[in-house]
């Protein structure tokens, strides 16, 4: 200390020797993760195709990310490009300020389309991170706010002996919880009173053969009239569903709102819902039971964590919607680690074994219907460029639902 700095120390009231014990903070290191590049990759699995976005830096890290979205993913591809040109030359952990930038920026924000292109990014952004700092993401969140996620799964059948087989076999993995549409609909044809009919049938055969303590959920998956919706929640109080998901269309919370006034059943929907902004209503006017962003569609990994604030914030529990690759059930997990609110998770495991190797084999470890959180850095699951090729995308339609009349219904 030289004599000017210590007659300063004395004036001030401070005693010199505080200062020569007061240990040095050394200056953080930077990162340098600039991006350098962005490509996306789109793979076709049957039915669907799953649209992933890889994010490139500098430093030679690579994060991965998706934003899959059925109908339109030529379109989200083209989408998650347009970030390009905004994204080289920024830092890649700068998170939050390229989000408000891709967000904002453009000027047309919101929907499906741009929502899921963001998140592809953001996912992407993440697992950079969790690689450069040797953590996995949900560590970066704030920590674990629980030891394990519960699960439900995704099953199918369109008859009631093929529902209560497939409920069986996932009770029989040691599921506590699973989730099929039940709503009968032949050959694109939709009957209102039959279709409800029906799955009020089936319903109760799946709970007489899953037993009390098992939890259905049930995917209404928007298909359902208004007049749809109340018979049907209302026939199935009985039958405890643990939530029906989508039983209104989201252009009209009002609907919604009725639809609560009338049964106990509790409700779930926000799947195709954007930001926590998306999400205000259905927290604050206490519309359903369960909110169920998709972090594919709602912003991503951050976003996916600040809705879940919001829930938390009004006692509504969260359900993340995930009926696509393993990049988003990891996306979802680490989220879910880190969030009070989040009370289970959707899980469609896909056994095919191309799609296993797509990832270099990782297998989700899941056991008595929970998953362990990860403990990989970043993301913690990596594609294999080479099977993706292999698979490349193939324009897939989706049914054509009508009425009787020739009218178009939801699907």
């Amino acid at each position: 200390m030289n004599r000017r700095r210590f007659l300063r120390t004395l004036a001030a009231g401070i005693p010199a020797a505080s200062l020569y014990n007061r240990p040095l903070v050394a200056q953080a290191k930077p990162l340098n993760l600039k991006i350098s590049g962005l490509k996306t990759i789109a793979v076709n699995v049957g039915s669907v195709n799953w649209v992933f976005a890889k994010v490139q830096t500098s430093q030679g890290l690579t994060g991965l990310g998706e934003g899959s979205i059925t109908s339109k993913e030529a379109t989200l591809a083209q989408a998650i490009m347009e970030h390009e040109r905004y994204l080289l030359g920024k830092d890649a952990a700068d998170i939050e300020l390229l989000w408000q930038g891709m967000f904002r920026y453009p000027r047309w924000r919101g929907g499906p389309i741009l929502n899921s292109a963001i998140s592809a990014v953001e996912i992407a952004l993440w697992d950079i991170l969790g690689k450069a700092l040797g953590v996995p993401i949900y560590k970066l969140l704030g920590g674990a706010a629980r030891r394990r996620v519960r699960l439900y799964k995704d099953v199918g059948g369109a008859t009631a002996e093929q529902l209560v087989a497939s409920f069986q076999q996932a009770k029989a993995e040691g599921y506590t919880a699973a989730k099929s549409g039940f709503i009968t609909v032949h050959n694109d044809l939709v009957r209102p009173a039959f279709a409800v009919r029906e799955a009020h049938r089936k319903l109760e055969a799946v709970r007489k053969s899953a037993g009390e303590d098992f939890d259905i959920c049930i995917d209404a998956h928007g298909q359902l009239t208004t007049v749809m919706a109340i018979d049907f929640c209302t026939r199935i109080e009985e039958l405890r569903p643990f939530f029906v998901e989508e039983a209104t269309q989201l252009e009209d919370l009002g609907e919604l709102e009725l639809l609560r006034q009338k049964t106990k059943v509790p409700l779930a929907t926000g799947e195709r819902s954007f930001t926590r902004y998306g999400f205000a209503d259905f927290c604050s006017r206490h519309l359903v039971n369960y909110v169920q962003p998709d972090v594919c569609h709602a912003g991503g990994i951050l976003e996916l964590k600040k809705i879940g604030v919001l829930a938390e914030t009004y006692r509504v529990e969260m359900a993340p919607h995930n009926p696509q690759s393993m990049v988003s059930t990891l996306a979802s997990l680490h989220v879910d680690a880190t969030t009070p609110a989040c009370t289970i998770q959707e899980y469609s495991p896909n056994r095919q074994p191309w799609v296993q190797d797509l990832f270099f084999g990782y297998q989700l470890p899941v056991r008595e219907g929970h998953a362990a959180l990860p403990d990989k850095p970043g993301l913690g699951v990596d594609l294999d460029e080479k099977v993706a090729a292999a698979h490349p995308y193939k324009p897939v339609n989706r049914p054509n639902y009508v009425f009787s009349d020739g009218g178009v219904a939801d699907h």
